[in-house]
C-alpha cells in the first residue's frame, strides 16, 4: 500500500507556525506587489478570496486589500522539509519525494511492525502535528495515482483511504479534471462529447481518447481505469536538479513567465552551490493547458552554478520556444544535469573578471536570501532585465 502525504500550504504554514500572529489573516509568500512578483503559496484565507499561486502578486493585493505578503525562506522550509522526511523514514526506507512538500511512501512491508497503512498514515500524520506543528493531508491507496488524488480531496487536514478493490469505485463520480493530463482545454473537449465524470470517460474506447490526445489519450485510459504500477522510487545521487510550478489557472503572459522562471533559476543554482555541483546542461518544460509538452535544452559550454549563466540560458530557451498562440502554460519547469563539482573557481574557468564577479555575487546572494529573503529577489529582477535587453 501506498501513502502521499501533502502538507498543506507548506510554505505559508511553516510562516504561521513560526509567527502565530498570522493566524486566521489572508497570508501569502512570494515576490513583491510593487514589481513583477508572483504568488508562490496561499494559506485557504487568501484562497477565499480567489488567490492562487502562480498569481501576480499586484493583482492578488487588488483581489484582498489587507493581503499579508511574506517573502520566502527557501533554506528555512528546505530545512523543514528534511525534518518531514526523517519522520517518514521511521517508518519506510521507500520515500519517493515529489518536493519540499509532498511524498509517497510504499509501507507494504512496514505493517508487521507499525500496523496496517492506514495506522501507518495516522501515525505520520499526528506526528506531523505534534513534532512539528504543522498539518498535512494524506492519502492511502494501492497505487500513487489513487494514493495522490486521495490526499487532495478532502484538503485541509485531509484523511481519505481507498480500499483495495474499491479504487473505481471512488473515482468513477470524479470529475475527468481530477485525472492527470486533463488540463483547461482537454477538459472542455471532453465536456462537449457529454463527458464529465471519469465514468463517463470509461465509456468511451481507447482509441478514441488516443485519436482526441495522442499518445497520452493511452495513459488517461488506464488512469480512468484505476491502473497504475509504477512503483515508490526512493531519491539516490542526483543526477540532475529541477523543479517544476502547476498553475492554478494557465498563464500566457511571457514576462509573468520570465518571472516564474527567474524564480525558479535562483531555487535551483542556489540547490547547486549549496551541494558543491555545476552542471552543463539546461533544460526547459512547457506544458500547455491542453497538455501538450515540449521540452528543450542547451549545453555549456563549461559547467557552471552561476545564476546568471543558467538564467541567459533558461530564458533564450523560454523566448525561443513559447508560443502564445498555443494557449497559456499550465506547467513550467527548468532542470540542470550533467554534473561536475564545483571547484569554487569559475571565475578563472570563464576566464574574465567579471564572471569572477558574479560568483561572489552569487555568493552573497545566498547568504543575504539566507537571513533576509527579499534581497535575492531584487537581485533577480535585475538579472532579467539585464538578460533580456530592451525589455520593460
Amino acid at each position: 500500500m501506498i501513502l502521499h502525504i501533502d502538507m498543506d500550504a507548506f510554505y505559508v504554514s511553516v510562516e504561521e507556525r513560526d509567527d502565530p500572529s498570522l493566524k486566521g489573516k489572508p497570508v501569502v509568500v512570494g515576490g513583491s506587489a510593487e514589481g513583477r512578483g508572483v504568488v508562490a503559496a496561499a494559506n485557504y484565507v487568501a484562497r477565499q478570496y480567489g488567490i492562487h499561486s502562480a498569481l501576480p502578486m499586484a493583482r492578488a493585493r487588488r483581489l484582498c486589500q489587507n493581503l499579508v505578503i511574506l517573502r520566502g525562506r527557501h533554506r528555512h522550509y528546505a530545512d523543514v522539509s528534511r525534518e518531514i522526511r526523517k519522520l517518514f523514514n521511521r517508518y519506510t526506507p521507500l520515500v519517493e519525494p515529489l518536493s519540499l512538500d509532498e511524498a509517497f511512501l510504499d509501507v507494504s512491508a512496514s505493517r508487521q511492525l507499525f500496523g496496517d497503512a492506514a495506522s501507518i498514515g495516522r501515525r505520520i500524520k499526528k506526528e506531523i502535528n505534534d513534532e512539528l506543528g504543522l498539518v498535512a493531508s494524506v492519502g492511502v491507496a494501492s497505487s500513487k495515482f489513487v494514493a495522490k488524488i486521495a490526499s487532495d480531496i478532502d484538503k485541509p487536514d485531509g484523511f481519505v483511504v481507498v480500499e483495495p478493490g474499491s479504487e473505481q469505485a471512488f473515482l468513477d463520480p470524479l470529475p475527468v479534471s481530477r485525472l492527470w493530463g486533463v488540463g483547461k482545454v482537454s477538459n472542455e473537449k471532453l465536456n462537449k462529447l457529454g463527458i464529465q465524470t471519469i465514468a463517463q470517460m470509461r465509456t468511451l474506447p481507447q482509441d478514441s481518447l488516443v485519436s482526441l490526445f495522442g499518445k497520452w489519450g493511452n495513459r488517461l485510459w488506464q488512469l480512468a481505469n484505476a491502473i497504475d504500477t509504477r512503483p515508490v522510487v526512493p531519491v539516490h545521487r542526483a543526477k540532475s536538479i529541477s523543479h517544476e510550478k502547476t498553475f492554478a489557472s494557465d498563464i500566457d503572459n511571457l514576462e509573468i513567465l520570465q518571472s516564474i522562471l527567474m524564480e525558479l533559476t535562483e531555487n535551483i543554482t542556489r540547490r547547486l552551490r549549496q551541494n558543491k555541483l555545476a552542471g552543463r546542461t539546461v533544460q526547459l518544460k512547457l506544458r500547455y493547458g491542453d497538455f501538450y509538452t515540449i521540452t528543450r535544452a542547451q549545453t555549456i559550454s563549461e559547467p557552471t552554478s552561476q545564476t546568471r549563466e543558467i538564467w541567459k540560458r533558461a530564458n533564450n530557451l523560454l523566448v525561443a520556444n513559447y508560443q502564445s498562440h498555443a494557449g497559456g502554460l499550465r506547467l513550467l519547469g527548468l532542470g540542470v544535469s550533467g554534473f561536475e563539482s564545483d571547484n569554487d573557481e569559475q571565475g578563472e574557468l570563464f576566464g574574465d573578471e567579471d564572471a569572477a564577479r558574479q560568483t561572489e555575487l552569487d555568493v552573497l546572494g545566498d547568504l543575504l536570501h539566507d537571513r533576509f529573503g527579499d534581497a535575492a529577489l531584487r537581485r533577480a529582477i535585475d538579472l532579467k532585465k539585464r538578460a533580456t535587453p530592451g525589455q520593460k
